[in-house]
């Protein structure tokens, strides 16, 4: 706790500098979406980025995203092509390029990355999504997009390392939307009422909750080969490995409809090895018997592509989990304030009641 705060007296510091003007934020001439956390760890800002990029296609295809690139093994400016790797540009952007076909870029220096995209010009974006950008308060967002985990709700939450925080619970006030992700299916409505209330957001703010939505398990080399969830699954016996910071909620989707689940985990952002793949082909095996299946995500399936090991891991009978999020009977109301902002005219825009 000590050490927790005197984290949280830094990032004060830093950002009572921003907010009183001594430290600069840049504004740009295209619309920016920032989206982030307050927290360290998987909040799920992965499938909501997925979200933004398949609502703004259709109002405008010329978007980018632009992150640092998590654990990718290149250096500086890197703009995403055809063939990119999770060691070039990391996993999570790597599914934005190859599942969207939109301009990707990483960069750790977000402003510089900005500057470099407008800088393309037949090419330049109208409109960037920023992935886990809003502790970079060098940049100015149009519109600030934070998620918190339903299962740890940054309210309950204390600064690193004695929790998760980046920050003070306070930074929620700078952000636009707050989405409470990974909600349950069963919340009631009187649970959703107690966390808005323990959010108590302000005047400029508007509160959302996400909820999971698996898709069919498909072939990570054919897409079309798939496994029908609620006619098929039951009927195997699924052997489950990720490395995400939180598989469980897999796992429990899982449980529901195969007939048995083991789960083997790795660390977040987890780069294979064959002796990964062997380790967890020895354990496949372990299991007498047919009718049994591996089951991976799809930020998996990009670090699973590495030359390196994917020559054994596309001869591994692995399927892959797509998941989106929806918001149910909010998802009208939370398009139309994304959508607001992107076609307003007032690209430095205040914020929308």
């Amino acid at each position: 706790m000590p050490i927790a705060f005197l984290y949280g007296i830094i990032t004060f510091i830093r950002n009572s500098l921003y907010d009183w003007r001594i430290l600069k934020e840049k504004k740009f001439d295209v619309h920016t979406i920032g989206v982030g956390n307050l927290a360290v760890g998987g909040a799920g800002k992965t499938p909501l980025v997925e979200y933004l990029i398949r609502l703004l296609k259709k109002e405008d295809p010329n978007i980018a995203t632009l992150s640092r690139g998590y654990k990718r093994k290149s250096i500086g400016f890197v703009l995403a092509d055809e063939n990119s790797t999770a060691e070039d540009i990391g996993d999570e952007p790597l599914i934005y390029k190859l599942k969207y076909k939109v301009q990707v870029a990483v960069d750790v220096r977000r402003v510089s990355g900005i500057k470099k995209l407008i800088a393309l010009k037949q090419t330049a974006p109208k409109i960037i999504l920023l992935d886990d950008v809003f502790q970079h308060r060098s940049i100015r967002c149009g519109l600030n997009v934070v998620v918190s985990d339903y299962h740890n709700l940054y309210y309950n939450d204390f600064m690193l390392p004695a929790g998760t925080l980046r920050e003070f619970k306070r930074g929620i006030n700078r952000a636009d939307i707050i989405i409470i992700t990974k909600t349950p299916e069963n919340t009631s409505p009187i649970d959703i009422r107690n966390i808005i209330k323990d959010v108590n957001p302000k005047a400029h703010q508007q509160v959302f909750f996400s909820y999971l939505k698996y898709g069919e398990l498909y072939m990570p080399d054919n897409q079309n080969t798939k496994l029908d969830t609620l006619n098929e699954l039951f009927r195997f016996r699924v052997i489950s490995f990720a490395g995400i910071a939180n598989a469980q909620p897999m796992v429990n989707y899982l449980k529901e409809y195969a007939a048995e689940v083991r789960h083997l985990p790795f660390p977040d952002h987890h780069e294979y090895t064959l002796k990964d793949l062997h380790d967890i082909e020895r354990y496949y095996n372990s299991f007498e018997g047919g009718n049994k299946i591996l089951v991976t995500t799809e930020k998996d399936l990009m670090r699973l592509k590495n030359p390196l090991v994917w020559e054994i891991a596309k001869t591994m009978n692995i399927y892959i989990l797509p998941v989106e999020v929806t918001f149910k009977d909010k998802e009208e109301e939370l398009n139309e304030i994304i959508l607001k902002y992107v076609r307003t005219n007032r690209i430095h825009h205040k914020k929308y009641t």
